[in-house]
């Protein structure tokens, strides 16, 4: 049955009429309280406030002021001025000029429990009295004071328990039933009838609702449409991907249902479930950079994320991506608030942010910070593109790049994050070693050397081998080399005289021989190869040793080979079992892809002739 995209069933799915933060929000504002607003990360809380009110009250702005990235000096301070009347420098009180603000506004102070203790006092100020200092922010346009959080202890840095404060604010506790989500995704996807997609999710306990916030629906929408597996969708917290499973009576884990959720979620969209695509990590990078997403990459140590970062960022925008390595990197290092000469502290921002020319953000290291807040004040950057409420101009993607928690059954030394800090990233997707094609850049970069250390490395070690070697350890191998320089140097030193578990010989035994590649060995006997597959061809339908010794080398080259031995490769693959010539053109990078296109479109016309 064709699926209706008409109107009228997207207004049914996202129903007519104000949700209940929006008349929370409209009776705050007509009778001048301070409305507290707690509910569950990613169900719309912000964003219900930055598209309604700019729709309901066309002569409102909205301020929104990220309480996680504040420190004492970003809302008030004392700086010396000079005074007009007697011309000596005095002390004056500097107030955020998004506070001083040229129209009437409307104050949201999001995730107002993640500050620190000056700065909850600084907030209780504004919410009790809408004065901040010596500051009346009424004089200065205000209209309506909101405080927004999430109260679960597991992702706020205080609690409001002070009778006198509680007494001066209104608060609503809402549910992702009182905000707009569903009519701002239907908005945001036109074309698309999400009426099934918000049936499906409306079917789920209570625990999975949370789980697959609103949020992290629209991340799942957002793969459809790219045609990326659904599941990349799904955060990643402390290391691994979300696990959708309700809750016992014990409150221990219940069945996996992650499978069969996404499943009816697929079907909802009207795409597949697919498990995976052909070079992943390239294609979610050109598409964050395209449809401007934050992304999560996590992959083990030296698998090549942040060089294919680069070489993305480079081709994408003909610029180099703005980088910042967490370890050594915190807010106050992109932002510090500076006084005016209006009289207001103004957000002064890093250079490298400035400029309306395209910027892509690369956060590496991501769960390395620096200190154990800097992870709390990113999530301005990476859910909001801003920085202490200022925007940044020009600015593409950001991309976040992580080490998982264990890697080689080691423990790696990361921060642990929480699903509400997981889930601002639009994909989240755990690399492996073969998503990033560096062994072709190798070849390029390196010649034979890379050649011959790739050789044994495809077909000298085992998994767990190879595991050991990374693309980093194979590059320091092959400069070793032309040092001449002992090849152990090159792998991961574990201490106490230890290195990593690998087995060196055979690879010093091809180097100091210095032999071909497997293909060019078949392209030099290529005459008796192209006979010994033949009669395999005859013995058996499914092939010989012969046939799986050369399906392998065939499988294992790369295209700069395959292209440099394209005659051989044609002569030799049409003896091959059709099942293996189909795995050729299945999963393959675009480079290689058309290498074997050329390939079976010359054995085509050699059968032909």
């Amino acid at each position: 049955m064709a699926r209706t995209t008409s109107r009228q069933t997207r207004a049914k799915a996202a129903p007519d009429g104000p949700s209940a933060l929006e008349s929370f929000i409209d009776g705050m504002i007509a009778a001048g309280l301070t409305g507290q607003v707690f509910g569950d990360h990613g169900i719309g809380k912000t964003s219900t406030f930055l598209s309604y009110i700019p729709k309901r009250y066309p002569d409102l702005d909205v301020v929104l002021v990220p309480a996680a990235n504040l420190t004492p000096d970003d809302l008030l301070v004392n700086a010396p001025v000079r005074d007009p009347r007697t011309g000596e420098l005095a002390l004056q009180q500097l107030i955020m000029d998004q506070l001083s603000h040229p129209r009437k506004f409307v104050l949201v102070i999001d995730d107002s429990l993640q500050a620190g203790d000056t700065i909850q006092s600084q907030l209780m100020q504004v919410a009790c009295n809408w004065t901040l200092g010596e500051h009346d922010l009424r004089a200065l346009g205000c209209v309506g004071v909101f405080l927004t959080d999430n109260e679960s202890a597991s992702e706020v840095g205080a609690r409001r328990n002070d009778l006198a404060v509680l007494d001066r604010m209104a608060t609503i506790r809402v549910g992702a039933n009182d905000t707009s989500w569903r009519r701002h995704l239907s908005e945001r996807y036109p074309d698309r009838d999400l009426s099934e997609v918000f049936l499906t999710w409306a079917r789920l306990s209570p625990h999975l609702r949370r789980l697959l916030s609103p949020r992290t629906v629209q991340h799942i929408i957002d793969c459809a449409v790219e045609d990326f597996p659904v599941r990349w969708g799904l955060p990643i917290v402390n290391g691994t991907r979300l696990v959708l499973a309700d809750q016992r009576a014990d409150g221990s884990p219940g069945p996996d249902r992650t499978d069969d959720i996404l499943d009816q979620l697929a079907r909802a969209l009207g795409v597949p479930n697919r498990a995976s695509v052909a070079d992943p990590v390239r294609r979610i990078l050109r598409a964050a950079i395209r449809r401007r997403w934050a992304v999560l990459l996590q992959g083990p140590p030296g698998c090549g994320k942040t060089e294919i970062t680069r070489h993305v960022v480079r081709e994408e925008t003909g610029r180099e991506p703005v980088y910042f390595s967490l370890p050594v990197t915190n807010v106050e290092d992109l932002c510090v608030p500076v006084p005016g000469a209006d009289g207001t502290l103004s957000s002064l921002l890093t250079r490298s942010l400035l400029g309306t020319e395209p910027k892509v953000l690369v956060w590496d290291e991501y769960n390395r910070p620096k200190d154990k807040a800097t992870f709390a004040k990113l999530m301005e950057v990476t859910q909001e593109w801003t920085l202490a409420g200022r925007r940044i101009d020009g600015l593409r993607a950001q991309v976040a790049l992580q080490n998982p928690p264990y890697h080689l059954g080691r423990k790696l030394l990361v921060t642990s994050n929480n699903l509400a800090q997981a889930s601002r990233f639009t994909i989240s997707y755990e690399v492996a070693p073969d998503d990033i094609p560096a062994n072709q850049w190798l070849v390029d970069t390196y010649g034979t050397t890379a050649e011959v250390v790739l050789e044994w490395w495809k077909n000298d070690i085992d998994d767990e081998g190879r595991a050991w070697v990374s693309k980093r350890t194979l590059e320091r191998m092959i400069k070793l080399q032309g040092q001449r320089l002992p090849l152990q140097s090159a792998l991961i030193y574990l201490g106490d005289g230890e290195f990593a578990p690998v087995s060196l010989t055979s690879l010093e035994a091809r180097l100091k021989g210095r032999p071909s590649t497997g293909l060019a060995d078949l392209a030099a006997e290529v005459d008796l190869w192209e006979k010994r597959l033949r009669a395999a061809a005859e013995q058996s339908t499914e092939g010989t040793g012969d046939s799986d010794l050369v399906h392998q080398i065939l499988a294992n080259a790369e295209a700069s080979q395959l292209r440099e031995h394209l005659d051989v490769v044609a002569r030799l693959v049409r003896h091959l079992p059709p099942k293996l010539r189909a795995t050729y053109l299945v999963g393959q990078v675009p480079e290689k892809q058309q290498v074997w296109v050329d390939a079976m479109a010359r054995m085509a016309r050699l059968q032909a002739g």
